[in-house]
């Protein structure tokens, strides 16, 4: 080997690291995905694209996963064997994770069979909510001590998933089967309003100002968006199947729509209220998250036990992650 060819191998290994490490400062953190099918947590690497990890949770199955706002804890609700509204088993637990050492670290027993599900951090107090569906309630956990506090009741059955405003004050909940949307006062901890939608609706998330909330209507192709000032439906968007998992992108221009029945993402014009992209996905796309970088959008697909990395500078897939069966709920876990 010839010093310049040496020399040329050392720099092109350098730019290699270099380019990685960047990469990896740049998403910084994990991507969480619940795979319900093998009923484990996978922890993602984006730097390397692979499931560098998949604990056991010693449950069910968990199909939802959120991360503590330092990015060390994973909270996984282990709901059961079956769908919302279903038969089959009603899970009772929470399991908290280590995410560095990969092991179970905490376990919260509700008590009695609740159906554990969509778990959210407040985002002033600390405090974790957790839907407790057969309860019809959320319930209000201290992380710490992994101990029930109080809880909110909803109103309606199958509070399957529900989201928090920004300032933390109020929660909206999608009530599956009843076709409704709860809005509570977290801090009177109780219901305020009941919104109609639909004969069923899935899936709830927020714009990133606040002032509207997204669920999917589950009888006809469309989303509605519901205006926070009046809690009243503002007005619909056609989408081109049956939508499912939504999130807003940080800029607050755009809402990814998983739509499994067609097997597409969709991506809503938040300004036009109208679909500017669809995005061809694998079979069953699920839950969606955006990297906090705002680069990166990923949609879990449950099917193919894939997710799916969509870039949002031109929206189209940047590469497909192999993860665990029934791949489900997503979480970014930050790099702190």
């Amino acid at each position: 080997m010839t010093r310049r060819t040496a020399t040329s191998l050392i720099t092109a290994a350098l730019s290699t690291s270099s380019a990685w490490s960047a990469r990896q400062t740049q998403e910084g953190g994990e991507l969480l995905v619940a795979n319900k099918g093998d009923r484990s947590l996978g922890i993602i690497d984006p730097a390397t694209d692979k499931q560098v990890a998949a604990v056991p949770e010693n449950g069910v199955t968990g199909h939802e996963v959120i991360a503590s706002p330092d990015g060390k804890t994973a909270y996984v609700p282990i709901y059961g064997n079956s769908g919302v509204g279903k038969p089959g088993t009603d899970g009772r637990n929470m399991v908290a994770i280590d995410i560095a050492s990969r092991k179970i670290v905490g376990n919260l027993d509700f008590g009695h069979g609740v159906r554990p599900h969509c778990p959210h951090f407040g985002p002033k107090n600390g405090l974790l909510y957790v839907s407790t569906e057969l309860d019809r309630t959320i319930s209000i956990i201290d992380p710490k001590p992994l101990k029930i506090i109080g809880s909110v009741p909803t109103g309606q059955a199958e509070s399957h998933m529900f989201v928090i405003s920004p300032d933390g004050k109020r929660a909206y909940t999608a009530n599956v089967g009843p076709g409704t949307v709860s809005v509570l006062d977290l801090d009177a901890r109780k219901t305020l309003k009941v919104i109609p939608i639909s004969s069923n609706t899935q899936r709830i998330s927020m714009s990133v100002s606040g002032k509207r909330v997204f669920t999917s209507d589950q009888a006809k192709n469309r989303l509605a968006v519901i205006n926070t000032a009046s809690d009243a439906i503002e007005s619909w968007v056609e989408l081109p199947g049956l939508g499912y998992g939504t999130a807003p992108t940080p800029d607050g221009k755009w809402l990814v729509v998983a739509v499994p029945t067609v097997n597409k993402v969709a991506v809503v014009d938040l300004k036009a209220l109208r679909v500017a992209h669809a995005i061809d996905v694998p079979k069953a796309p699920q839950a969606v998250v955006v990297r906090p970088d705002g680069k990166m959008a990923y949609v879990s697909c449950d099917s193919s036990a894939k997710v799916a990395a969509i870039r949002t500078s031109d929206w189209q897939v940047d590469r497909l992650i192999d993860a665990g069966k029934g791949a489900d709920g997503l979480a970014w876990a930050v790099s702190l």
